[in-house]
Protein backbone atom coordinates (compact mmCIF):
# COMPACT_ATOMS: atom_id res chain seq x y z
CA UNK A 1 0.00 0.00 0.00
CA UNK A 2 1.46 3.26 -1.14
CA UNK A 3 1.10 6.05 2.17
CA UNK A 4 -0.97 9.35 1.23
CA UNK A 5 -5.17 10.31 2.03
CA UNK A 6 -7.64 7.39 0.95
CA UNK A 7 -9.67 9.56 -1.29
CA UNK A 8 -10.29 7.79 -4.20
CA UNK A 9 -13.16 5.94 -5.14
CA UNK A 10 -14.50 2.43 -3.20
CA UNK A 11 -12.96 0.12 -5.67
CA UNK A 12 -9.68 1.36 -5.89
CA UNK A 13 -9.38 1.81 -2.28
CA UNK A 14 -10.11 -1.64 -1.90
CA UNK A 15 -8.06 -2.83 -4.28
CA UNK A 16 -5.11 -0.82 -2.68
CA UNK A 17 -5.95 -1.48 0.75
CA UNK A 18 -5.65 -5.26 -0.26
CA UNK A 19 -2.60 -4.95 -1.53
CA UNK A 20 -0.76 -3.23 1.16
CA UNK A 21 -2.54 -5.78 3.71
CA UNK A 22 -0.90 -8.37 1.28
CA UNK A 23 2.32 -6.90 1.98
CA UNK A 24 1.87 -6.63 5.44
CA UNK A 25 1.08 -9.77 5.78
CA UNK A 26 -0.83 -11.74 8.56
CA UNK A 27 1.21 -14.31 10.95
CA UNK A 28 -1.97 -16.54 11.93
CA UNK A 29 -2.93 -17.44 8.45
CA UNK A 30 -2.81 -21.37 7.39
CA UNK A 31 -2.32 -23.35 4.41
CA UNK A 32 -2.00 -27.27 4.44
CA UNK A 33 0.98 -28.52 4.61
CA UNK A 34 4.31 -26.99 4.36
CA UNK A 35 6.54 -26.49 1.08
CA UNK A 36 9.72 -28.20 0.06
CA UNK A 37 12.14 -27.18 1.86
CA UNK A 38 15.97 -28.29 1.65
CA UNK A 39 18.01 -25.61 3.82
CA UNK A 40 19.06 -23.85 0.80
CA UNK A 41 16.09 -23.50 -1.71
CA UNK A 42 12.52 -23.52 -0.74
CA UNK A 43 9.25 -24.83 -3.58
CA UNK A 44 6.69 -22.77 -3.22
CA UNK A 45 3.13 -24.30 -2.63
CA UNK A 46 0.09 -23.14 -2.89
CA UNK A 47 -1.10 -20.79 -0.10
CA UNK A 48 2.13 -19.40 0.71
CA UNK A 49 3.23 -15.56 0.56
CA UNK A 50 6.79 -14.30 1.20
CA UNK A 51 5.98 -13.78 4.53
CA UNK A 52 5.02 -17.45 5.50
CA UNK A 53 8.57 -18.78 3.75
CA UNK A 54 10.09 -16.26 5.91
CA UNK A 55 8.49 -17.05 8.82
CA UNK A 56 9.38 -20.64 7.97
CA UNK A 57 12.79 -20.39 6.84
CA UNK A 58 14.48 -17.92 8.90
CA UNK A 59 15.10 -14.98 6.01
CA UNK A 60 13.60 -11.84 6.45
CA UNK A 61 11.44 -11.04 3.39
CA UNK A 62 13.53 -8.23 2.25
CA UNK A 63 16.16 -10.43 2.02
CA UNK A 64 13.73 -13.16 -0.03
CA UNK A 65 12.94 -10.93 -2.59
CA UNK A 66 16.53 -9.24 -2.66
CA UNK A 67 18.04 -12.98 -3.31
CA UNK A 68 15.34 -14.03 -6.09
CA UNK A 69 14.82 -10.81 -8.15
CA UNK A 70 11.39 -10.48 -7.04
CA UNK A 71 9.86 -7.05 -6.96
CA UNK A 72 6.70 -5.85 -5.59
CA UNK A 73 3.85 -6.93 -5.54
CA UNK A 74 6.05 -9.53 -4.53
CA UNK A 75 4.11 -12.63 -6.44
CA UNK A 76 5.35 -16.13 -6.44
CA UNK A 77 4.52 -19.31 -8.11
CA UNK A 78 2.85 -22.79 -6.89
CA UNK A 79 6.51 -24.84 -7.58
CA UNK A 80 8.80 -21.80 -8.15
CA UNK A 81 11.58 -22.27 -6.07
CA UNK A 82 13.34 -19.72 -3.46
CA UNK A 83 16.46 -19.68 -2.50
CA UNK A 84 17.07 -19.16 1.48
CA UNK A 85 19.95 -17.84 3.64
CA UNK A 86 20.53 -22.13 4.97
CA UNK A 87 19.23 -21.16 8.05
CA UNK A 88 18.86 -24.36 10.14
CA UNK A 89 15.51 -26.01 11.88
CA UNK A 90 16.64 -24.47 15.12
CA UNK A 91 16.92 -20.90 13.72
CA UNK A 92 13.63 -21.05 12.23
CA UNK A 93 12.33 -21.37 15.44
CA UNK A 94 14.18 -18.70 16.90
CA UNK A 95 13.10 -16.82 14.31
CA UNK A 96 9.19 -17.56 14.92
CA UNK A 97 9.52 -16.63 19.09
CA UNK A 98 11.43 -13.64 18.23
CA UNK A 99 8.52 -12.19 15.89
CA UNK A 100 6.00 -13.46 18.60
CA UNK A 101 7.40 -11.24 21.35
CA UNK A 102 8.14 -8.26 19.08
CA UNK A 103 8.56 -4.88 20.88
CA UNK A 104 5.29 -2.99 20.24
CA UNK A 105 7.52 -0.04 19.13
CA UNK A 106 7.02 2.69 16.03
CA UNK A 107 8.20 1.21 12.53
CA UNK A 108 11.62 3.03 12.29
CA UNK A 109 11.10 3.91 8.66
CA UNK A 110 7.62 5.70 10.24
CA UNK A 111 8.98 8.41 12.66
CA UNK A 112 6.65 8.43 15.76
CA UNK A 113 6.35 12.07 14.96
CA UNK A 114 4.35 11.18 11.73
CA UNK A 115 1.55 9.07 13.66
CA UNK A 116 -1.42 10.60 15.29
CA UNK A 117 -1.47 11.33 18.79
CA UNK A 118 -3.24 9.47 21.04
CA UNK A 119 -6.96 10.65 21.84
CA UNK A 120 -7.29 12.29 18.49
CA UNK A 121 -9.97 10.08 17.74
CA UNK A 122 -12.42 7.44 19.93
CA UNK A 123 -11.29 3.78 19.48
CA UNK A 124 -13.35 0.79 21.50
CA UNK A 125 -11.91 -3.06 21.29
CA UNK A 126 -13.30 -4.69 18.82
CA UNK A 127 -12.94 -7.88 20.81
CA UNK A 128 -12.46 -9.27 24.07
CA UNK A 129 -9.46 -11.40 24.58
CA UNK A 130 -5.81 -11.93 25.01
CA UNK A 131 -3.34 -10.26 22.56
CA UNK A 132 -1.76 -13.55 21.19
CA UNK A 133 0.57 -11.43 18.65
CA UNK A 134 1.54 -7.76 18.99
CA UNK A 135 2.10 -5.37 16.61
CA UNK A 136 5.78 -5.52 15.10
CA UNK A 137 8.31 -3.80 13.39
CA UNK A 138 10.41 -6.62 11.24
CA UNK A 139 10.78 -6.65 8.03
CA UNK A 140 7.28 -8.55 6.91
CA UNK A 141 5.85 -8.73 10.55
CA UNK A 142 2.47 -8.60 11.89
CA UNK A 143 0.94 -4.95 11.09
CA UNK A 144 -1.63 -5.12 13.90
CA UNK A 145 -2.71 -7.01 16.94
CA UNK A 146 -4.12 -10.94 17.41
CA UNK A 147 -6.52 -11.41 19.90
CA UNK A 148 -7.29 -15.02 20.98
CA UNK A 149 -11.12 -15.93 21.66
CA UNK A 150 -13.93 -18.20 20.87
CA UNK A 151 -16.06 -19.37 17.71
CA UNK A 152 -18.74 -17.16 17.48
CA UNK A 153 -17.98 -14.32 19.79
CA UNK A 154 -18.87 -10.92 18.83
CA UNK A 155 -16.45 -8.48 17.09
CA UNK A 156 -17.63 -4.74 17.38
CA UNK A 157 -16.76 -1.95 15.40
CA UNK A 158 -13.40 0.04 17.01
CA UNK A 159 -14.72 3.19 15.84
CA UNK A 160 -18.17 4.80 13.69
CA UNK A 161 -17.67 4.56 9.77
CA UNK A 162 -18.72 3.51 6.65
CA UNK A 163 -17.72 -0.80 5.18
CA UNK A 164 -15.62 -0.22 2.05
CA UNK A 165 -14.75 -4.04 2.04
CA UNK A 166 -16.39 -7.31 2.89
CA UNK A 167 -15.32 -10.58 1.81
CA UNK A 168 -12.25 -13.40 1.24
CA UNK A 169 -10.60 -12.58 -1.52
CA UNK A 170 -7.67 -12.01 0.30
CA UNK A 171 -5.69 -15.07 1.13
CA UNK A 172 -4.37 -15.66 4.22
CA UNK A 173 -7.10 -13.41 5.70
CA UNK A 174 -10.02 -15.36 5.55
CA UNK A 175 -13.35 -13.04 6.17
CA UNK A 176 -12.31 -9.71 6.17
CA UNK A 177 -14.08 -6.33 6.89
CA UNK A 178 -12.93 -2.93 6.35
CA UNK A 179 -14.19 0.51 7.91
CA UNK A 180 -13.17 3.67 6.99
CA UNK A 181 -13.49 5.97 9.23
CA UNK A 182 -12.44 9.33 7.55
CA UNK A 183 -10.25 10.06 5.01
CA UNK A 184 -7.16 9.52 6.83
CA UNK A 185 -8.37 6.27 9.30
CA UNK A 186 -9.27 2.53 8.10
CA UNK A 187 -9.31 -0.79 10.35
CA UNK A 188 -9.47 -4.06 9.37
CA UNK A 189 -11.15 -7.04 10.71
CA UNK A 190 -9.80 -10.45 9.58
CA UNK A 191 -10.38 -14.47 10.35
CA UNK A 192 -14.18 -14.29 10.85
CA UNK A 193 -16.59 -16.53 11.27
CA UNK A 194 -19.90 -14.69 10.44
CA UNK A 195 -19.97 -11.66 8.55
CA UNK A 196 -22.50 -9.01 9.63
CA UNK A 197 -21.91 -6.10 7.72
CA UNK A 198 -22.73 -4.98 3.68
CA UNK A 199 -20.54 -3.20 1.59
CA UNK A 200 -21.34 0.43 1.85
CA UNK A 201 -23.17 0.25 5.34
CA UNK A 202 -22.69 2.54 7.87
CA UNK A 203 -21.86 1.42 11.34
CA UNK A 204 -21.54 2.76 15.26
CA UNK A 205 -18.80 2.46 16.87
CA UNK A 206 -18.98 -1.17 19.34
CA UNK A 207 -21.49 -2.27 16.76
CA UNK A 208 -21.08 -5.90 15.97
CA UNK A 209 -19.93 -6.34 12.51
CA UNK A 210 -18.72 -10.22 12.35
CA UNK A 211 -18.07 -13.12 14.75
CA UNK A 212 -14.67 -14.30 15.49
CA UNK A 213 -13.67 -17.47 13.96
CA UNK A 214 -10.71 -19.00 12.18
CA UNK A 215 -11.32 -18.87 8.46
CA UNK A 216 -7.70 -18.64 6.98
CA UNK A 217 -6.23 -18.88 10.50
CA UNK A 218 -4.43 -21.13 13.04
CA UNK A 219 -6.73 -21.12 15.48
CA UNK A 220 -9.64 -18.70 17.13
CA UNK A 221 -8.89 -14.69 16.30
CA UNK A 222 -9.02 -11.97 15.21
CA UNK A 223 -6.12 -10.08 13.60
CA UNK A 224 -6.82 -6.54 13.80
CA UNK A 225 -5.22 -3.12 12.19
CA UNK A 226 -5.49 0.81 12.69
CA UNK A 227 -4.19 2.16 9.54
CA UNK A 228 -3.45 6.28 9.27
CA UNK A 229 -2.72 7.76 5.79
CA UNK A 230 -2.23 3.89 4.85
CA UNK A 231 0.40 3.57 7.60
CA UNK A 232 -0.45 0.86 9.64
CA UNK A 233 0.23 1.99 13.32
CA UNK A 234 0.19 0.09 16.49
CA UNK A 235 -3.37 -0.73 17.87
CA UNK A 236 -2.36 -0.81 21.62
CA UNK A 237 -0.93 2.88 21.65
CA UNK A 238 -4.62 4.33 20.55
CA UNK A 239 -7.21 1.27 22.36
CA UNK A 240 -8.01 2.60 25.96
CA UNK A 241 -7.30 -0.12 28.76
CA UNK A 242 -8.78 -3.74 27.74
CA UNK A 243 -12.03 -3.99 29.62
CA UNK A 244 -12.61 -0.46 29.57
CA UNK A 245 -14.48 2.00 27.66
CA UNK A 246 -13.21 4.90 25.97
CA UNK A 247 -13.85 7.81 27.44
CA UNK A 248 -15.02 10.17 24.31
Amino acid sequence: MRAGRLNRSPFCLMLCLLAGLLLAGCSGSKSGSDGSYSGATYTVKRGDTLYRISRLTGTSVKDLARLNGISPPYTIEVGQRLKVNGASGSSKKTSSKSTRTAKVTPSSAVPTSSWPPVGQRCWRWPASGKVVLPYSTKDGGNKGIDIAGQRGQPVYAAGAGKVVYVGNQLRGYGNLVMIKHSEDYITAYAHNDKLMVNNGQSVKIGQQIATMGNSDADGVRLHFQIRYRATAIDPLRYLPPQGSKPKC
